[in-house]
């Protein structure tokens, strides 16, 4: 077991021992699938078109919000696999459960990393079965880059994934 916080009271029960880990992958996924409704069914933005003739200017020059797509993962790799990254997927959240003991998430700070982690992956897996692609609208800019197009369930699952890392880091030089 690693990290530097005390592990939650067991009581033998999955869901009970893990309550933050549901709580915060519940509150991603709904945060998640939430944000993607309203840019898709409520915001009237066309897809694929940035201001100023589509979405919304947030800050001028470096951050919008727009209607995007991604048939792929992350910078559109794997384009055309979806079934791939579905499996992929399922596969990690399993592995995530089947190595929960060994991941530490006993330790209240590992159940939220991997809350966030778990719940973004389920939030984009849904989007690649329920609508063939992913919902993206997080569009910032910096001076001679675009980044890529993103949405919640991309940012849990790389704040998650630091902030493990960071945990793990922190823990070999306790």
């Amino acid at each position: 077991m690693t990290g530097t916080t005390k592990p939650a009271a067991q009581s033998g029960s999955p869901f009970l021992d893990y309550r933050r880990f549901w709580i915060i992958l519940l509150a991603i996924l709904l945060a998640d699938q939430a944000s993607k409704w309203i840019i898709v069914d409520w915001s009237g933005f066309p897809l694929g078109m940035y201001p100023p003739f589509g979405g919304k200017t947030i800050i001028p020059g470096f951050f919008n919000i727009v209607y995007a797509v991604n048939y792929g993962a992350a910078w559109g790799m794997m384009e055309g696999y979806s079934w791939l990254l579905i499996l992929l997927a399922v596969v990690v959240l399993a592995l995530i459960w089947v190595f929960r003991k060994d991941l530490g998430l006993v330790l209240p700070a590992h159940q939220l990393c991997f809350g966030m982690i778990s719940g973004g992956i389920i939030g984009n897996t849904f989007d690649r079965l329920l609508r063939g692609h992913v919902v993206d609208f997080l569009d910032f800019r910096l001076p001679g880059y675009q980044w890529p197009t993103f949405n919640v369930a991309d940012s849990a699952i790389v704040v998650g994934t630091i902030w493990y890392i960071y945990l793990q880091f922190r823990h070999q030089r306790d």
